[in-house]
């Protein structure tokens, strides 16, 4: 339960982190014509522009950006005066217009020339403390201080480790060990968040050092600029719109947080409400997968539609992808339509001991493709669904798991033979694998060639031990006849040779010698 809701966290965060201002601009629009731009002083946002008439955003803001930095660089005085043009309030730097303010920039409960005003109050801050920073005592006064935030940047590096070590001690441990599938995704999962959390305090350290600096600040925010300018310039047209690798990003994040969510109430469903209904294990799995994936298709559609996108425009991919899985994907059809039969009409459900083929094993889980299958070896076994449908297979858990197991024994000719029917009925007697009812049952099988044939029929609750259990039983039926006297014989074969006229033909040289050797010790004639 943990892996699922950290995972769900995770990605939560980073859609908080990445999402939210995409989601933002998709609802905005991505008419550059109707957003603002930013005036900029040091790597610092003070307000922002938004188009005139004549100019749009970031022409103003350009111009405003340009002639504040003339100023500050000049070493000159600055005076910074709002004054009334056509009625409406213009900010002047020494004597030049810097910037109209428009309706469009006035915020909302202020008036125009307030507007001016306030912006004449931030201009003169910011002027005063980029000229401040600017001198050589500022960097020799911050050096320590962004020393000091990345000595502690590396002291929390440090204990986040340790941290995981005493928290999650099996997360650190190399993924290429064994260990249970799983196992090894935890340890993904959980070193990947701390990989996360490292490089986030690393990056908050590095904004936080180089915002100490004008120079360093300018180059930071160049460089988010740029990198939100990469990530939202569109490239994939869809419909009526393209969309960007930012776009493309928050998607598959949403979708990763609605799989993650998904399988979270999957797990609740099955924990909480499931298996309180009495229902079996196999009819858990059933209302639970299709919960599962009918989530899943109707939160993806909703995602789509947040996202923006027309599904009218994928009618054509939808076609070409109905082709494809007609023509090349035949196989993975026949699966997929074989694995959602076996889920509704369940001939098999998760927990059954089945016999495919030579395969003998407890079903695992049921999925639209394929389904495990864990040998009596401890091996899991992934069954493609078709095979189920296909070929022939023996469910002994079907219906009932009471089966019925046949143990053949064989007594040598002259053996009692109620002795050796009350002997193999004793012998299931105390075998808790071994159900009284029905009852044990002996049959006369056969007269074989080197004994007379039994079969004892037991009947056990417990298919998947059968093995074990004939194991047993041979056990205590040998003991048993070996006590009484009962013989278990073994095949014979009896060779009779006879008749005059046998003769053993040798080569002519083995057979002189031979009979050279019977000459020379045959005892001489009596005188």
């Amino acid at each position: 339960m943990l892996r699922p809701l950290f995972s769900l966290v995770l990605s939560l965060l980073l859609v908080a982190g990445l999402g939210l201002p995409a989601l933002a601009e998709l609802g905005a629009g991505a008419n550059p014509a109707a957003s603002s731009a930013p005036i900029v002083l040091d790597g610092r946002r003070l307000f922002e522009l938004w188009p005139s008439r004549t100019l749009s955003a970031q022409q103003r803001s350009d111009t405003v950006n340009e002639r504040l930095e003339q100023a500050i660089a000049s070493g000159g005085p600055v005076k910074l005066e709002v004054r009334q043009t056509n009625n409406l309030p213009v900010l002047s730097l020494n004597g030049r217009t810097l910037v109209t303010v428009t309706e469009r920039d006035v915020a909302e409960g202020l008036e125009a020339r307030d507007q001016a005003e306030l912006w004449q109050r931030k201009l003169e801050q910011a002027i005063a403390t980029a000229r401040r920073e600017r001198r050589p005592e500022h960097l020799v006064r911050m050096l320590p201080v962004a020393l000091a935030i990345l000595l502690a940047a590396l002291g929390l590096h440090l204990l986040l480790r340790r941290l995981w070590q005493r928290w999650f001690p099996r997360a650190l441990v190399p993924l290429g060990m064994e260990g249970e599938r799983r196992d090894r995704s935890s340890r993904f999962l959980l070193r990947a968040a701390l990989l996360l959390l490292q490089a986030g305090v690393w990056v908050a350290a590095a904004a936080a050092a180089m915002d100490l600096f004008p120079a360093s600040r300018r180059l930071s925010a160049g460089l988010v600029a740029a990198t939100r300018s990469w990530l939202g310039s569109p490239f994939l047209p869809l419909g009526q719109r393209s969309y960007s690798l930012q776009d493309v990003a928050v998607l598959l994040l949403l979708f990763v947080a609605l799989t993650q969510a998904v399988g979270v109430l999957q797990s609740l469903l099955r924990k909480r409400v499931l298996r309180y209904t009495g229902m079996s294990a196999g009819g858990q799995e059933a209302v639970a997968f299709v919960a599962r994936y009918g989530l899943l298709l109707v939160g993806t559609l909703v995602l789509l539609q947040l996202w923006g996108l027309d599904l009218t425009s994928l009618t054509l991919f939808a076609s070409v992808l109905g082709v494809g899985v007609g023509l090349g994907l035949q196989g993975i059809t026949k699966n997929f339509l074989s694995g959602l039969i076996i889920i509704f009409e369940r001939p098999i459900q998760v927990g059954d001991f089945v016999e495919i083929g030579d395969l003998q094993g407890s079903v695992d889980s049921l999925g639209l493709r394929s389904t495990k299958v864990t040998t009596l070896d401890g091996v899991t076994i992934i069954v493609p669904n078709s095979e189920f449908l296909e070929s022939r297979v023996v469910n002994w858990s079907h219906g009932s798991p009471v089966s019925r197991l046949q143990v053949p024994v064989g007594v040598a000719y002259g053996s009692d033979t109620s002795a050796v029917r009350d002997a193999l009925i004793t012998a299931c007697q105390g075998n808790r694998a071994v159900l009284m009812t029905p009852t044990p049952q002996v049959f006369f099988s056969s007269f074989g060639d080197s004994s007379l044939n039994f079969t004892l029929l037991v009947w056990t609750r417990e298919p998947r031990r059968q093995y074990e259990i004939v194991s047993d039983l041979n056990f205590r039926i040998e003991a048993i006849l070996r006590a009484q006297g009962i013989t278990v014989p073994f095949p014979q074969r009896d060779l009779h040779l006879g008749g005059e006229g046998l003769r053993l033909q040798l080569p002519p040289a083995l057979e002189a010698a031979l009979q050279a050797l019977v000459d020379r010790r045959a005892p001489p004639p009596e005188p």
